[in-house]
């Protein structure tokens, strides 16, 4: 073989050039850039890449694609890796495909081949049947590929959806994330941020500042805590890249590759004796004081297995996962310590999209009951809590997996239908003799009932206190929802975790046919 000049071209050379590109384009944007990387506390693309996966296993692809643009200079641009490292490897010897932007090759942006390599990873996970973990640290779209940029955006989301459902998807944001960049990372089933370093929004401070006059930081427009606290789109937040990945690797603990797999069972570990003994004082007589149910779930899920995903986020209630006698199991919650576990807007949108994950997944939910109903006011009302509060009636009733359902204290009104009630399927429920199961609260039901019997006593606060005593024994009763079977068994405290590993262990080959259709239409 000859080369341009006409000259002979061994074969030794042929295995030198090869080895001189690789080492090209494993150097990225070059040591400067790196030293820059690293001086922002970020690891480079493959130094991520090689933290997340298991040692030695990460077979990279594509390496050697590169942009054809020639508009504005870049004929003369050269990109390795063409700014975004693919390929696959294991993480605890099961196979997961990934990306990771390369911030140090034209600081991450996103151009035409760019996108073809990202929706060919995303392709081979979907044929492969393996999740898919995208490492996002990118200045957004490619300004000086214009159109083919923005392509390759929708080419990217529309993969997303085609995956969604049938395998995990996962997000990393460890860096900038702006404009359409953001919509892949909200269309996956979680997203993973840095404190300090991860930024996402559609438009900038200085856009922003532009057209609504608002002085933003980056990090007060887009940061860690503001999508951990009030927007909702972040669902794990770190404190280092390190930790990061490590929960990444946690998470992927508790799910299956695909829909067609079943989650990973795991040994069997019991809570601790002080943590199973504690449950009888949990719960406070007084229905109108708070407690942690966290301090319920530790004395009912196996030792340390709690995973809680958007913990600083609609506190009301509690989604994660956890294990129970070993089998990986998805935990909803009302927690009394906020809005006294009240179901609001974001509670209800926290949940309903929880609840539809571990149904894809076949993952069992576990509810556990604690609410005197939906949030009042105008703000939840104007805001739209008819639509909201809807999507966990969506999510129960369209779940087909097996559904477990613990009532712990004040279950009312239609917040007792929404969080899994029988008339919801589900599958099993138990009650603890502290349950109240009715319309509303005693007091405010006997404050209706008897109003003109209170306004005639001699002592209406007595007389009050005497009704709803009686309302409580004779209508809030769990006994009056067990005689109708809308509660399958009332139980002690320290029987829950028997009968639900038992329920569990029975329920764990549950198979539900549904009504033929293209698909339903979730309310918004």
């Amino acid at each position: 073989m000859r080369n341009k000049r006409g000259e002979s071209v061994t074969i030794t050379e042929k295995f030198n050039k090869l080895g001189t590109y690789k080492e090209k384009i494993e150097r990225g944007g070059g040591e400067e850039k790196v030293k820059k990387q690293h001086v922002s506390c970020k690891l480079t693309a493959r130094e991520r890449i090689n933290f997340l996966l298991d040692h030695g296993s990460f077979v990279e692809i594509n390496e050697f694609v590169s942009h054809r643009a020639t508009e504005l200079g870049m004929d003369k641009i050269e990109t390795p890796a063409e700014g975004v490292i693919t390929g696959y490897g294991k993480i605890a010897g099961r196979l997961i495909y990934i990306f990771a932007q390369d911030f140090t090759v034209m600081g991450g942006t996103l151009g035409e081949m760019h996108a073809f390599k990202i929706c060919k990873i995303l392709e081979l996970a979907l044929k492969s049947g393996a999740p898919v973990i995208g490492i996002n640290d990118s200045g957004g779209a490619r300004i000086q590929e214009g159109v083919d940029a923005l392509n390759g955006y929708g080419e990217i989301f529309k993969r997303n959806v085609m995956a969604s459902g049938v395998i995990p998807q996962i997000s990393v944001i460890l860096g900038p994330c702006a404009g359409g960049a953001v919509y892949s990372p909200a269309l996956t089933d979680f997203v993973f941020m840095i404190e300090k370093t991860s930024k996402m929004f559609i438009t900038g401070p200085k856009v922003v500042r532009a057209v609504t006059f608002e002085d933003v930081t980056a990090e007060e427009l887009g940061g860690t805590n503001i999508h951990m606290n009030r927007s909702g789109v972040a669902h794990i937040a770190s404190s280092t890249e390190e930790e990061c990945f490590q929960k990444v690797r946690e998470l992927l603990g508790y799910l299956p590759s695909n829909c067609r797999n079943k989650p990973p069972r795991r040994e069997c570990v019991n809570p601790s004796t002080k943590d199973a003994d504690n449950l009888k004082k949990v719960v406070p007589e007084d229905p109108k004081m708070t407690y942690d149910v966290r301090d319920v779930l530790s004395g009912v899920l196996d030792k340390e297995s709690f995973f809680e995903i958007q913990e600083d986020y609609a506190c009301n209630v509690i989604t994660g996962f956890a294990r129970l006698g070993g089998w990986s199991v998805g935990v909803i919650a009302n927690q009394p310590q906020f809005l006294a576990g009240c179901l609001d807007i974001n509670s209800s949108d926290k949940a309903a999209r929880f609840i539809r994950f571990c149904d894809a997944f076949q993952i069992p939910l576990l509810t556990f009951v604690d609410t005197p109903g939906y949030l009042p006011g105008t703000k939840q009302e104007h805001n739209g809590i008819i639509r909201h509060g809807a999507k966990v009636l969506y999510a129960y009733s369209e779940a087909t997996v097996p559904k477990l359902t613990v009532i712990l204290r004040k279950a009312y009104g239609g917040a007792y239908i929404a969080m899994c009630a029988r008339s919801l399927g589900a599958d099993l429920v138990l009650s603890w003799p502290t349950a109240e199961i009715a319309v509303m609260g005693p007091e405010g039901a006997a404050d209706i009932i008897f109003k003109k019997e209170i306004l005639r006593a001699e002592n209406p606060s007595e007389f009050l206190e005497q009704k709803v005593k009686e309302y409580r024994d004779h209508f809030a009763s769990p006994y009056v929802a067990a005689r109708r079977g809308y509660v399958d068994k009332v139980i002690s405290p320290h029987e829950t975790r028997h009968f639900l590993q038992k329920s569990l262990e029975a329920l764990v080959d549950k198979h539900e046919k549904s009504i033929p259709k293209r698909h339903g239409n979730i309310p918004l």
